[in-house]
């Protein structure tokens, strides 16, 4: 077999050892809720699980051992400005033409623009790029830059942060209220100072952390079962004094039914599968002339599918989880065969 061949084979041999642990994951989600195993709180609990307890530990762990100057390299220019792009394009179409509010809108940006780049990203980048050097980069990247923005639009939607009273104080407090951004400060702070911390706290954050993705999924899987494509979750019945500020005592319902949730969904997994990677490649490429194996990496990054942190965080703040998580599911599908294109366009045997 030729080199470009094996290289092909390759891909084909990540993409399918990437997807295959989302998908049989989120079976296993959709058959417990089927079966009633976990019981009718199930989705709520595991998924006030992860946002407050997984996520955060998980997020410490990866921003504590990063380097402090990891963002400083050209192909992050590219992939920050094709993610930056489309997530305000989903943005203002989400404002647009499907009616969002603040909130609302959020989740549209973050559906579009916000990629699956731990639990896919790192072994499509083991087995086509060769190792995942630039896929730590876009975590952190996505985590300390991405998820704040779309944290603040969250907590100020559903709250009114900005205009009600005391609206300064609650967007200013919003990083002690949150746990997603208040793990990723202290192991900012940590990176920072080169603060060497006791074996037994890092291994208690790894072995936590290490729940987030699977637990996530499952939750995921478990709305798949009797999950309205275009109605709100089973979450808003939630005290107004949660912790992290998410619901307003009402969810923010789709404009016109299934027909704009499909159209709605559609348009995200164009921005995210098709628009993003293509920014991404013109950037990279024609404007800042990038290395071949840099413009890949920037494309097949560009390329993942949409993050089920979407859903969470649509979950956690009592929006609307439709579009997100049915532009998890399609954005996934979809990106089988962009990715597979990207690796097979712009590998090294091109």
């Amino acid at each position: 077999m030729s080199d470009r061949g094996t290289g092909i084979m390759a891909a084909m041999h990540a993409l399918l050892s990437g997807f295959a642990p989302i998908w049989i994951l989120t079976a296993i989600g959709y058959a417990a809720a089927r079966g009633g195993l976990l019981g009718e709180q199930a989705e709520s609990v595991l998924g006030r699980f992860v946002f407050h307890v997984a996520m955060p530990a998980a997020l410490f762990t990866m921003v504590s051992s990063s380097r402090p100057g990891a963002f400083a390299h050209p192909s992050m220019v590219a992939f920050a400005a094709g993610t930056l792009l489309v997530s305000a394009l989903g943005y203002a179409v989400g404002r647009r033409f499907f009616g969002h509010e603040r909130a609302g809108a959020a989740v549209s940006g973050m559906a579009s623009g916000y990629v699956n780049s731990a639990n896919l990203g790192i072994p499509v980048a083991v087995h086509v790029l060769g190792d995942a050097s630039f896929v730590a980069q876009v975590i952190l990247f996505q985590v300390l830059v991405v998820s704040p923005v779309v944290l603040t639009l969250l907590d100020s939607g559903t709250r009114r942060g900005g205009s009600a009273p005391g609206g300064l104080r609650r967007m200013l407090t919003m990083p002690v209220r949150n746990p997603v951004i208040m793990a990723s400060i202290l192991g900012l702070a940590v990176s920072a100072t080169g603060l060497r911390l006791p074996e037994a706290v890092t291994h208690s954050c790894d072995v936590l952390g290490a729940a987030a993705v699977p637990t996530a999924l499952i939750t995921l899987g478990l709305s798949l079962h009797g999950g309205r494509a275009g109605g709100t979750d089973r979450v808003t019945g939630r005290s107004e004094g949660d912790v992290a500020g998410p619901v307003t005592g009402r969810a923010e319902v789709g404009v016109a039914g299934p027909v704009t949730g499909r159209a709605e969904v559609g348009v995200a997994v164009a921005l995210k599968t098709l628009v993003q990677p293509l920014v991404g490649f013109v950037v990279a490429g024609p404007l800042l002339h990038l290395p071949d194996h840099q413009v890949l990496a920037v494309v097949l990054c560009s390329a993942l599918p949409t993050a089920q942190n979407a859903y969470l965080y649509a979950r956690e703040y009592g929006l609307d989880t439709g579009l997100a998580r049915n532009s998890v599911v399609a954005s996934t599908v979809v990106s089988m065969v962009t990715l597979s294109f990207a690796a097979w366009a712009l590998g090294p045997s091109r």
